[in-house]
């Protein structure tokens, strides 16, 4: 009886454990980074004008750390939305900026999202369903970027049935 209880703990051991090895895969927050981690300054002075909604401010932090950083697919992506979000968007910029961001890194998420909602603001729904379509491959389990994408495509079909 007791050779019995014991393989049931085990059992019940073994079981939490591949528990909790399934909830990690399936996506689980990674445990944060160390605050040793070198923080990145032109992120964080980023942070603090797109919080300000100062996006001519956002765009030129961007610009100098694309100039010091030039592969660096986050700056690109980050200068493009703060660009788009800006008075009278360069679009052309913008495009540029997304495409080189999807250049350095084709598995950019927020790139793929972004572009799409660029892809709206010029009339160019095809072009926006394709980056949800890769987003869709990006995304096995879903994800934010996947889904804000989706319903600004859904409000611009719905603006566009309404004309």
């Amino acid at each position: 009886m007791k050779v019995k209880s014991v393989l049931i703990i085990i059992s019940l051991s073994i079981a939490s454990g591949l528990g909790a090895g399934i909830a990690a895969a399936a996506g689980d927050p990674p445990a944060p980074p160390p605050d040793d981690k070198k923080k990145d300054a032109v992120l964080e002075r980023y942070s603090a004008a797109s919080a300000k909604q100062d996006w001519p401010a956002a765009a030129a932090v961007l610009q100098e750390g694309v100039k010091q950083n030039p592969s660096n697919a986050d700056y690109h992506n980050l200068l493009a939305y703060s660009l788009r979000k800006g008075p009278n968007p360069d679009m052309s910029l913008v495009f540029k900026h997304y495409n080189e961001a999807l250049r350095i890194d084709p598995k950019h998420k927020g790139a793929h999202e972004y572009l799409g909602e660029a892809y709206l603001m010029v009339g160019n729904l095809p072009k926006a369903r394709e980056h949800l379509a890769q987003l869709d491959k990006l995304c096995f389990f879903g994800c934010s970027e996947y889904s804000d994408l989706k319903k600004a495509i859904a409000a611009h079909e719905a603006k566009v049935a309404k004309q």
